[in-house]
């Protein structure tokens, strides 16, 4: 009989970001290695969600894996074999994450699905490292597997769809990621505001979704004329931005993995990331921001736009780094382990 994997249906039908794109790009390995898949009931509410994929995880599912891909997962042991994805604790090295009180519930949550499941993955070391620390679990029990990039499809030159047609020839800097604080993005806004960065006549384009808590990076980017939200873009379009923009900005607080970062390397485009989590070891040659505040990354940003060396050297190594990152390894560690739960 083959084995089957099950995926939220919360995460792998609509697209909520990193976790999305890592659910999928799975989901779609193990499909193409002739395992069958399918989605973990989802409802219309986060707590309809819960009930529902906890009801489901009861059912005791033969030759079944329930793979709960987004961090929280059962509040009860499945009576299916179950693995969860914790992809970082951010708490543990930022407060701009969540409110103290979305903290206790995400902690609580996401302690309840390490606890009531067969297997923790996780998708750094450094990840791994803050998943031991704040929960109790021992560190040779969290299976530390990367995710992989596509690396051609970023490569592979891309045309701007006619709304964005603009920026053939118009200077840029781009950041993408969710609109939420751990991103950094007021800060990085005020940065793009102060003279040095003004003199280069750079644009900051910004490309994301609000996610929550993102009421002031709203309130700053209508009150910063330099800078232009243009929310969600289509594949294509963010592609062929990455391929164009100067520089690529990613001075986040915290990431578990960070695949913007990758994305943008692949894509050419010179990066300028903090380094804080898992950037540390994944971002490789991207220039790096030590401080995070404005006046800190304002002198940074300004040094490196003014070093076409810098950025060249970051362009060409970055587009060799990111090779060391494969789907197809990813989708081949985690079919070890769903088989090693149903065997």
């Amino acid at each position: 009989m083959t084995l089957r994997v099950l995926y939220p249906g919360r995460i792998v039908n609509r697209h909520v970001g990193g976790n999305t794109t890592y659910t999928r790009k799975i989901r779609d390995g193990v499909t193409a290695r002739g395992l069958a898949t399918g989605t973990i009931p989802s409802g219309p509410h986060p707590l309809l969600t819960a009930a529902a994929e906890n009801a489901y995880s009861l059912r005791g599912l033969r030759n079944t894996v329930l793979h709960f891909s987004a961090d929280t997962g059962p509040l009860v042991r499945p009576r299916t074999p179950s693995v969860v994805t914790v992809h970082g604790v951010a708490s543990r090295w930022t407060k701009v994450a969540r409110t103290e009180s979305q903290e206790k519930v995400w902690r609580a949550r996401v302690g309840s699905a390490i606890r009531n499941t067969d297997r923790l993955i996780t998708v750094s070391h450094s990840s791994a490292d803050d998943i031991s620390e704040v929960f109790g679990v021992s560190r040779e029990l969290v299976h530390v597997i990367p995710h992989g990039i596509d690396a051609d499809a970023y490569a592979r030159p891309a045309g701007l769809s006619a709304a964005l047609a603009r920026y053939e020839t118009r200077p840029f800097a781009l950041f993408l990621g969710n609109l939420e604080p751990r991103k950094n993005i007021v800060e990085l806004i005020r940065a793009f505001g102060r003279p040095a960065v003004r003199a280069t006549g750079l644009e900051l384009v910004v490309i994301g979704r609000p996610a929550w808590n993102f009421e002031e990076i709203v309130r700053e980017i209508d009150a910063s004329p330099w800078v232009t939200h243009l929310g969600f873009v289509e594949e294509s379009d963010k592609i062929a931005m990455m391929q164009r923009c100067t520089a690529f900005l990613f001075p986040s607080h915290y990431e578990g993995f960070g695949f913007p970062v990758l994305e943008a390397m692949a894509a050419g485009a010179p990066v300028i990331c903090s380094e804080r989590g898992s950037l540390a070891e994944v971002a490789g040659p991207a220039l790096r921001l030590s401080d995070l505040d404005a006046d800190s990354m304002a002198d940074r940003i300004a040094g490196y736009l003014a070093d076409p060396a810098a950025l060249e050297s970051c362009r060409a190594d970055g587009a060799a780094w990111v090779r060391r990152f494969s789907w197809e390894r990813s989708v081949d560690q985690h079919i070890d382990v769903y088989r090693e739960l149903v065997k």
